[in-house]
């Protein structure tokens, strides 16, 4: 959950239960958000794309953080993978 969840929580006068992960349960729990939040992407309305987007990054940024490396780092390997592979902008779907 994010991290200010509880915080909201108990401002709501509730008592959140929870527990601090370790890092194999942080990992597997990260992953499964990923695709709790890909899957919400995937059915948003038009108007929550942009919200839903926002979700799986900082999911994403947390995975990359659980694994030591930083976002600027993430992006400049994605900017490599672009100019060598291309990106996802011209729908170009391969079938074989």
């Amino acid at each position: 959950m994010r991290d200010r969840i509880p915080e909201i929580i108990r401002e709501g006068g509730g008592d959140p239960a929870m527990t601090v992960l370790g890092d194999a349960d942080y990992r597997r729990a990260l992953l499964e958000k990923l695709f709790e939040e890909s899957t919400e992407l995937s059915e948003a309305p038009a108007t929550e794309v942009a919200e839903e987007i926002a979700d799986v990054l900082e999911v994403l940024r947390a995975i990359a953080t659980l694994h030591g490396h930083e976002w600027a780092d993430i992006e400049k390997v994605a900017e490599v993978k672009r100019a060598e592979r291309g990106a996802f902008l011209e729908r170009v779907y391969l079938e074989r």
